[in-house]
């Protein structure tokens, strides 16, 4: 079972990572939205006929930025997106997210030789990418609160696991080694754990660990496929995006639920159930209040 969720997962990262997916053959209508947890609503603060992804909420809670066809924009709630200028970094994935200072992006680009993704940072206004992982396929996931340490899924040697690496650039530290599918990893705000999933146990569920690799403990426990936790800069809530158990791996276009739980652990509630998947929140996208926090849903479109 593991060998086969091992080599599911590998096909499936590999195909839903890959910049060439991103431009859909079903073609889709992408919406921008806010979940309000006080009056557990959502609202659309922006659309397009256009395919976007994976929103992250800047630290001064101004503005988001998502990615689209390669590009990284940022969404100012004028309902005007503006082009980030990411240098040659033109075909990044949507593992891509804000520094804790508010001052750098982190980008995930595929190199045109390898179509590897190699993990770059730049300035938040824009500016030249530089290269903070050695070698590929490196997926960007977390930034450390004290903005010197990233996380990341990486494949190495046939086996994808989560690493973390300086933020400028040195030797990567692997932390998992459990055989399967690693992936997702986010920081806790107190800086003391990683939020993960893993496939381990048979089904992708959410994990928690030490940002040393120790205390890997399992999270979720139910028959969901559970995928990308988040957790809320307040320190009270986990968000995650649930697929049903019979979806190998997070492909784009499925109806999921959108859970949230407590940050210690307890049963997931459901918030809302949307059409998306792959690009809806595999970001970090908590509003720094920690009221809200933004995703994509998505809408196909007539052929």
């Amino acid at each position: 079972m593991k060998k086969k969720f091992l080599f599911v997962g590998f096909c499936i990262l590999i195909m839903a990572s890959a910049f060439v997916l991103k431009n859909q053959e079903e073609k889709v209508e992408s919406f921008l939205e806010i979940y309000d947890l006080e009056t557990r609503k959502r609202s659309v603060v922006y659309k397009s006929d256009e395919h976007f992804e994976a929103p992250n909420w800047s630290r001064d809670g101004k503005f988001l930025v998502y990615n689209s066809k390669g590009r990284i924009y940022k969404f100012n709630f004028d309902g005007k997106p503006e082009l980030i200028n990411t240098g040659f970094a033109t075909n990044c994935n949507n593992d891509h997210g804000i520094s804790p200072d508010n001052s750098q992006l982190v980008i995930s680009h595929h190199e045109s030789k390898t179509g590897n993704s190699i993990i770059y940072t730049c300035p938040i206004a824009g500016g030249h990418p530089v290269a903070v992982t050695p070698v590929g396929p490196s997926y960007w996931h977390g930034w450390s609160p004290d903005g010197k340490t990233l996380a990341y899924c990486a494949e190495r040697n046939g086996e994808f696991d989560i690493y973390s690496i300086p933020v400028n650039g040195g030797k990567e530290t692997r932390l998992t080694i459990a055989t399967g599918l690693d992936d997702g990893p986010d920081y806790s705000y107190d800086g003391k754990y990683i939020y993960f999933n893993s496939v381990r146990t048979g089904r992708m569920k959410i994990w928690r660990m030490k940002p040393d690799g120790s205390e890997q403990t399992q999270m979720t426990f139910d028959d969901y496929n559970d995928w990308f936790p988040h957790p809320s800069p307040d320190g009270k809530w986990l968000v995650f995006v649930s697929y049903d158990k019979n979806v190998d791996g997070h492909p784009a276009n499925k109806y999921v639920r959108l859970r949230l739980m407590p940050l210690s652990g307890g049963k997931p509630e459901v918030l809302t159930k949307l059409f998306g998947g792959q690009g809806t929140i595999n970001v970090p996208s908590w509003s720094p209040d920690s009221k809200r926090f933004a995703f994509v849903s998505y809408k196909l479109m007539n052929k």
